[in-house]
């Protein structure tokens, strides 16, 4: 159930030969996002349970079940960074009940991330991922 650029970002590390080098394409993706207006970083965006700063702005096009699900994020931490924008990949473009439909350990897992984080890292994808869901179903509720 994954976007096409999830799949694209899987793919790539089908190819990559170790950990390491998936880490610096992670870093290299968080690198080409673009970044997040001062204005948003704001407490009301910030992302708790995170070891590092982490803000996401949701963007929402549309009303209900069918609205199309986007947002922006910044962290303080490079690879933090690369996590939120490997998450966008996974999310941006879905409508809201797709994104409560996307089971994204499992999506996270195919990349090995689960095997790679360390525990504070992983519990920020977590609050980041259960950010997102509450997101969506929030405008699922709305409609």
């Amino acid at each position: 159930m994954a976007r096409a650029a999830f799949e694209d970002i899987a793919e790539t590390f089908e190819f990559l030969e170790d950990w390491e080098e998936r880490y610096r394409h992670v870093i290299a993706l968080g690198k080409e996002m673009p970044p997040l207006d001062d204005a948003f970083k704001v407490p009301a965006l910030k992302v708790n349970g995170c070891a590092s700063q982490v803000w996401l702005r949701p963007t929402i096009d549309g009303q209900g079940a069918t609205a199309v699900f986007g947002f922006e994020g910044e962290s303080d931490a490079m690879i933090v960074r690369g996590l939120i924008a490997v998450l966008h990949a996974l999310y941006a473009g879905a409508t809201v009940a797709e994104v409560l439909k996307i089971d994204a350990p499992a999506e996270l897992a195919r990349l090995g991330l689960d095997a790679h984080l360390s525990s504070q890292r992983s519990n920020g994808v977590r609050a980041m991922v259960e950010r997102i869901r509450e997101t969506a179903a929030a405008e699922m509720a709305r409609g």
